[in-house]
């Protein structure tokens, strides 16, 4: 059982500066009780005071007005009291405000520094020697290249890019399909349909009947 409940417990994030906020904050809980109980025994002191008057007993009036008026000065007296413990709780938030603030900058700074210590200045300037030197080798590359060829060479091959050019284009016109078209509009034509045809020879014209001999009518004779 010992070594079951013998585990370290963990450690308390509370601070010191936590511990004084909440006493601070405990005192100003206080002094506003003190301060509401003193509200409320000024208001009986002068209901009573007024009674007494009421009663001509004007020396107990007075004697109670002398004590409520050093009640009122208790109450300005709290509300000095009041004012400088929410000062002081202020100032001690935003103290611990501040020392998360510097933490998080060393932090930062540590981390900072360690990249400084991976990329040093003349690590970087080797890098950019390395790089400047592979530029300058691939441009002489290029120039190598580049010189083996000739204006009139870069013009034929120009040329031969354009016509390759054409050729696409030419065969990508004649891949596409045909739309047929709606009626009222005209119908374009092929363009090999426009071309005009040859006239071919015309068919032979079938063979003529001939025409039978018709033979003259015979006139009756007349009787003499």
């Amino acid at each position: 059982m010992g070594i079951l409940f013998g585990k370290h417990k963990k450690a308390s994030r509370v601070t010191e500066q936590d511990k004084a906020v909440l006493q601070l904050k405990q005192q100003r809980d206080k002094i506003k009780q003190y301060q509401k109980k003193i509200l409320t025994n000024l208001e009986s002191e002068r209901i009573l005071a007024k009674k007494l008057l009421h009663d001509g007993r004007k020396e107990k009036a007075k004697l109670l007005l002398r004590k409520k008026r050093f009640m009122e000065q208790m109450l300005d007296k709290t509300d000095k009291q009041l004012t400088n413990l929410e000062q002081m709780t202020h100032d001690l938030e935003y103290a611990q405000i501040e020392l998360q603030i510097v933490e998080g900058l060393k932090v930062g700074n540590e981390a900072l520094k360690k990249i400084h210590d991976v990329l040093s200045v003349e690590e970087i300037e080797k890098i950019m020697d390395e790089t400047h030197d592979s530029v300058e080798k691939q441009k002489e590359i290029d120039e190598l290249l580049s010189g083996q060829l000739t204006a009139e060479d870069d013009d034929a091959v120009l040329a031969e890019l354009d016509a390759l050019v054409a050729e696409e284009e030419a065969a990508a016109v004649a891949n596409l399909p045909s739309v047929p078209a709606e009626k009222g509009e005209p119908q374009e034509v092929a363009p090999t349909m426009l071309k005009e045809e040859e006239p071919s020879e015309p068919p032979p014209l079938p063979p003529k009947k001939a025409k039978k001999a018709t033979l003259p009518k015979e006139e009756p004779l007349l009787a003499s």
